[in-house]
């Protein structure tokens, strides 16, 4: 049998994203010892490559907005299946989060008289998103790490964790190994804190990074915790389509905010086909800039290419498939037009999209400041993950197992407004360390079972005693890519996602027989091996969750059930596994809203 290395902590953190490097600051400033794995090198998080900025109600550029504006704004996004709670806390604290970053160095763009400046984004009803350009992420991902270094944090880079460790019920620790040697590692604690993001690599096109396999997902359902909201997978509607080596990858939603349109292959501004219901009464025509449509009874304007992620992904998947997108099937986004509008013309898209114009040239050599980019739908992002207690953001199932970010559930209810997502990494970031800090000083340290480390160790080495005889694992994982794809996707029906279920129960087989030549070192075959179990769990969840809500609501879209039901808007689909080891579907009812929380919803429609 394998040896392998035990470190020791009070708190072990899984990811070194925003929200992950957030909470070990956390609980290392309540006097815990602190362990941080991250599955890439330090600073490579997914969190980098988050753009347009984070939504905090500061009121800098409007001040009309304020934490109650948020709130509404975020139960509206999530078509009020968010926790109220969670919604309430993260529009409270986000102002004080980002100013926290201020004071430990982060550099952000200014008002002229010296504040933040915040910019428009979509579902926000003013302008709200604190942002650094276009490299948001990165900049926060910087700030943090500076800040991080120097509060006695043991890092473990180029880790991957395979299994979470129990003492009866309570979380004990973490096994898992290192991707240059593949040496085991056991991590023994008193309280486990997951932030590894999303689960975008279970699908062929996606603007997340390769470490976002749904590891910390499947480590939670594995362990006993639930899964909610699964069925939520957002596309963002513009990531790149040419050159096909760069398909995916995300076009920030900042180039809109800044005044980008989208147009059909005619030059026709599309998006004010299909204005919802709740706009159409609201549509003004502004004699400079074309159609506009307003949002609420303030006046805060706002172009049709703001309207919400999954509606703008709709119209354009509308358009391709009518014959009416770009020669490399997606629709172009026109920020160019701004040029003789705008002081410093070319200048000024260059210094308030410095990356996308880089990206543009270098990727596929458009210069973005005359003339269109080709963009169409890619997966962003899962507004479901580990259910959660909206206050501590712990596990109700499985005591001193914590979840922030992506990687948790609640905040976002049926779909993400973006600018969220940062926001939500440092303020849920910073509760989930404080709340596993307070868990493990109130808890005695757990026992590690040996039998179940060992169990986990001929689990993962199983793949090389089928070296001879096992399919390879990169052909599974293409399969199970282009069905989610094409069958779990942005337009989904129930022929369509039960053809599914049963390509994931014969993929499910293929991968239990995967094999591996090689040995443990420099193996990145034995890696996506590894990756397989998760993304499959995964992948299985968005799936049957998605069968159990037979509505359109949010970033789920039903081509068998166009509208959303009442019924459905009254519970949460949860997902755990069950003692026969199958996975189990429930429905759970919404967490109320308060009498607070309903007076601010209805003073904001």
């Amino acid at each position: 049998m394998a040896s392998y290395q035990v470190h020791e902590h009070d708190v072990l953190v899984i990811g070194a994203g925003g929200a992950g490097l957030r909470a070990a600051i956390e609980a290392s400033a309540m006097g815990c010892s602190v362990g941080l794995v991250c599955k890439s090198l330090l600073g490579k998080a997914h969190t980098v490559m988050a753009e347009g900025g984070m939504a905090a109600a500061m009121a800098n550029v409007d001040d009309r907005d304020s934490w109650r504006v948020h709130f509404a704004d975020t139960m509206r996004g999530g078509q009020y299946l968010n926790n109220p709670v969670m919604a309430e806390l993260h529009a409270k604290e986000a102002p004080a989060r980002v100013r926290e970053l201020e004071a430990w160095g982060a550099v952000f763009d200014r008002t002229a008289d010296g504040r933040i400046l915040q910019r428009n984004f979509g579902g926000h009803r003013y302008p709200r998103l604190a942002h650094v350009g276009d490299r948001t992420g990165l900049e926060m991902i910087r700030t943090l790490q500076d800040h991080g270094v120097h509060q006695g944090i043991d890092v473990f880079m180029e880790m991957t964790v395979t299994r979470l460790l129990k003492d009866g019920g309570r979380i004990a620790g973490a096994f898992g190994y290192d991707r240059e040697l593949g040496r085991f590692r056991v991590w023994k604690a008193r309280a486990v804190v997951l932030a590894t993001g999303g689960i975008g690599r279970a699908y062929r096109i996606t603007s997340n990074s390769w470490e976002y396999t749904g590891d910390g997902q499947a480590l939670a359902y594995e362990a006993g915790a639930e899964l909610m909201d699964m069925e939520f997978v957002q596309f963002h509607p513009t990531g790149m389509v040419w050159p096909p080596s760069v398909r995916g990858i995300l076009v920030t939603e900042g180039v809109r905010g800044e005044g980008g349109r989208l147009l059909n292959r005619d030059g026709k501004r599309f998006m004010f086909d299909d204005i919802p219901d709740l706009y159409k009464n609201q549509v003004a025509k502004d004699p400079e800039e074309g159609w506009r449509y307003v949002t609420g009874d303030k006046g805060a304007n706002r172009p049709p290419e703001l309207l919400t992620r999954d509606h703008v992904a709709r119209c354009i998947n509308r358009e391709v498939k009518a014959g009416r997108g770009s020669p490399h099937g997606g629709v172009f986004l026109d920020i160019a037009w701004i040029k003789d509008r705008v002081p410093g013309g070319a200048e000024h898209i260059k210094k308030k999209l410095p990356g996308m114009y880089h990206q543009f040239k270098q990727l596929a050599n458009v210069d973005i400041t005359s003339e269109p980019m080709e963009v169409g739908p890619t997966t962003h992002y899962c507004m479901g993950g580990v259910r959660v207690d909206g206050r501590t953001q712990m596990s109700g199932l499985v005591p001193g197992l914590f979840a922030a970010g992506e990687v948790g559930a609640g905040l976002h209810g049926a779909n993400r407004l973006g600018g969220n997502s940062l926001s939500d990494l440092i303020v849920f970031g910073k509760i989930a360390g404080e709340h596993a800090a307070r868990f493990a000083k109130s808890n005695g340290a757990a026992a590690v079972n040996d039998a179940e480390v060992a169990e986990e160790e001929r689990r993962v080495l199983a793949p090389f005693e089928r070296a001879d005889s096992g399919e390879g694992p990169y052909k599974i994982q293409q399969d199970l890519q282009a069905t989610m794809q094409d069958l779990v996707g942005i337009v989904r029906t129930e022929n369509e996602m039960a053809k599914a279920m049963d390509v994931l129960t014969q993929l499910r087989r293929r991968a239990g027989a995967v094999g591996v030549a090689g040995n443990r070192e420099y193996n990145p075959g034995w890696h996506t091996c590894v990756d397989l179990r998760n993304l499959l769990i995964c992948s299985e969840a968005v799936a049957r969750s998605a069968l159990a809500r037979p509505e359109s609501r949010g970033a789920q879209f039903r081509d068998d059930y166009p509208s959303k039901s009442a019924e459905c808007g009254t519970y949460n689909v949860v997902v755990r596994k069950g003692p026969d080891g199958s996975m189990q579907v429930s429905k759970a009812p919404v967490v109320p809203m308060s009498e607070e929380h309903r007076a601010i919803i209805e003073e904001n429609k």
